[in-house]
């Protein structure tokens, strides 16, 4: 299975790839304001290549619940001097968090080369053609409303199998658009439009989504179903964010998308070795 974004390529399977979170933002639920300034998000940035990040990912507005969104104008003065400084020190893939078409074309314009869509339950072909135009890697995630609304009352039939046909529907009208499969990451969308009860079901179910032959991209580090079931508040979620991060490469998972980079590549490289010893 080839991923291919830009003058990046992985071919899986391979070793799962740990996609380090760079919030340049005040209102992130985890670590929101901490990394505003360009010149604190660019030392974290690269403090998380040091620790094994294989991608970066820069955010400049919040998803988390309740968040309200911000200008064009205002996400781009956050994000563009991180990725411009960033583009020019680093060998590891840049990815533009955004829902913006204009943003991400500015971000692929300064060097980034993944969009990650958390808007892609919604119909956006200009970003789709913006993907498509410059050959980016393209995360699709599933949600169900949006930030100010997706937590009021999450439903489903069945989360898992509901997830499932919105991938295939989508890599069917991303390839329409000119965005091909080899360019497509899935994203279930933990915490965007879930329950609890969804989020442990669409974990149990990993392996029904990995039908697609996409490569699955897994973001719970840090997320609030995590200090549900295990009792615990944002800055003591490590444990529970590392056991889904085991658990999500033992069912088939190729990117884990985390806050803490170090403790998840070691996470994630013991799975690995003790699925190798597998007969």
């Amino acid at each position: 299975m080839l991923l291919r974004a830009r003058q990046f390529e992985f071919v899986f399977p391979r070793p799962a790839l740990v996609m380090g979170v760079v919030n340049v933002t005040p209102d992130s639920f985890s670590d929101g304001g901490r990394f505003l300034q360009p010149e604190s998000a660019l030392g974290h940035a690269l403090e998380l290549v040091a620790q094994g990040a294989d991608i970066l990912d820069i955010g400049g507005e919040s998803s988390r619940p309740g968040a309200q969104p911000v200008s064009e104008a205002e996400e781009l003065r956050r994000v563009m001097p991180v990725i411009e400084a960033l583009a020019g020190r680093v060998r590891v893939p840049l990815s533009i968090d955004t829902v913006k078409a204009a943003v991400a074309r500015a971000a692929l314009g300064a060097g980034a080369s993944f969009v990650n869509d958390v808007a892609a339950s919604h119909t956006n072909p200009e970003m789709w053609r913006v993907v498509a135009e410059a050959r980016a890697g393209y995360v699709c995630m599933h949600s169900q409303g949006t930030p100010q609304t997706m937590q009021l009352q999450p439903a489903y039939a069945d989360v898992v199998r509901e997830v499932a046909d919105f991938f295939d529907e989508r890599l069917e009208r991303l390839n329409i658009a000119g965005v091909g499969p080899a360019q497509t990451v899935l994203d279930p969308g933990f915490g965007f439009g879930k329950s609890v009860a969804h989020n442990l079901q669409l974990l149990a179910g990993l392996a029904t989504l990995a039908r697609a032959r996409r490569p699955l991209l897994i973001g719970v580090s840090r997320k609030s179903f995590i200090g549900s079931v295990a009792g615990a508040d944002v800055a003591q979620r490590l444990a529970g964010s590392l056991a889904c991060a085991g658990w999500a490469v033992a069912a088939g998972a190729q990117i884990i998308r985390t806050h803490d980079v170090a403790e998840t590549v070691q996470a994630v490289r013991v799975t690995e070795a003790i699925l190798a010893q597998r007969r």
